[in-house]
């Protein structure tokens, strides 16, 4: 199959845009950076969700962001950078955004489920021209994707989707939203 300069650098591009702010996003919850919270914030952050202990989960979550949006964005050893982020997303879909709407605006995982598809096209994907792995000649075997996957579905079903005092708090934020938009209907 011919392909042409610009189906060359479609995935090109997808690849590092994707990974730059996944490995920006993994460097918030590991190093503070970008005004992240840092390993420490994170931590609480997992406990909140019920993820405990929450160092834990906060090193891996963060390892995942970064270590896979690092290999993401130079496209070396596909498919370990994407199975990264399709990890973090998963837990961050099913721990932080279950049971909300869909949109960010309302606290929802259209970001994590974005992030899970495009991981998932560049997983299934054969590296692209400008990878790592095309230049330097890399292939990992086709069976650690679905391993990996199978990985990621265990990890999700070890936590469970949401917890208990999560789904009591979005139902007491929901309650206090519609007592606000209540009162602000009342005063105008």
């Amino acid at each position: 199959m011919k392909t042409s300069r610009v189906t060359d650098l479609a995935p090109f591009i997808v690849r590092l845009a994707q990974g730059s702010f996944m490995a920006g996003h993994g460097a918030q919850k590991l190093f503070g950076a970008f005004g992240g919270p840092g390993l420490e914030g994170t931590s609480q952050f997992m406990e909140m969700l019920g993820l405990k202990p929450g160092r834990p989960w906060a090193t891996l979550a963060g390892l995942s962001e970064f270590g896979g949006g690092v290999l993401t964005a130079l496209g070396l050893l596909n498919p370990l950078g994407p199975l990264g982020v399709m990890g973090s997303m998963a837990m961050a879909t099913t721990k932080a955004h279950w049971g909300k709407p869909i949109w960010v605006t309302e606290g929802g995982a259209e970001l994590p489920v974005l992030n899970l598809a495009v991981s998932t096209a560049l997983m299934i994907r054969e590296p692209d021209k400008y990878s790592l792995d095309r230049v330097l000649g890399i292939r990992l075997p086709t069976w650690i994707g679905p391993l990996g996957l199978a990985g990621i579905l265990l990890a999700v079903r070890y936590t469970g989707v949401g917890t208990e005092e999560q789904q009591q708090e979005q139902q007491q934020e929901g309650a206090q939203d519609e007592a606000r938009e209540e009162l602000a209907g009342e005063a105008s």
